[in-house]
């Protein structure tokens, strides 16, 4: 299984010209090794691109991208993952659903697809990442 990161998405959906082919090509790769999932946070980062929930519904429905709901055990990894975060001198404070959306991949052993890497590989470092050569 993967979890989709909301970036990956926004790709396709914005039809960004610099990431979106390759947004495709790894989001293809991934449905084709198993199930393709968001969360409750990628949900509502991705929404604010729709006008109607209908339409966001449909256009996940079309890329058979499922919504997993995020568990509490992986709410209170978040939770003590951004403390660590912050305790090791982070001062982004719009960095939150990166830690929901790790902690998420973490518990449930999943792997995740997406651009930014930074947060994901330094606080998550067991999480397999789908993301792009560095």
């Amino acid at each position: 299984m993967t979890l989709v990161d909301t970036n990956v998405l926004l790709d396709l959906v914005t039809n960004d010209r610099d990431w979106a082919d390759w947004s495709l090509a790894r989001l293809e790769d991934a449905a084709l090794a198993g199930s393709l999932l968001i969360n409750d946070i990628v949900y509502a980062e991705t929404s604010i691109r729709f006008e109607r929930i209908e339409d966001l519904d449909a256009t996940l429905a079309t890329a058979r991208i499922k919504i997993a709901p995020v568990s509490r055990q992986a709410l209170f990894l978040a939770g003590k993952t951004f403390r660590r975060y912050r305790a090791a001198g982070g001062t982004r404070t719009g960095v939150l659903p990166d830690f929901f959306i790790g902690a998420h991949a973490a518990v449930e052993g999943w792997r995740l697809l997406t651009r930014d890497t930074s947060r994901y590989r330094t606080y998550f470092p067991k999480v397999t990442l789908i993301a792009p050569a560095t």
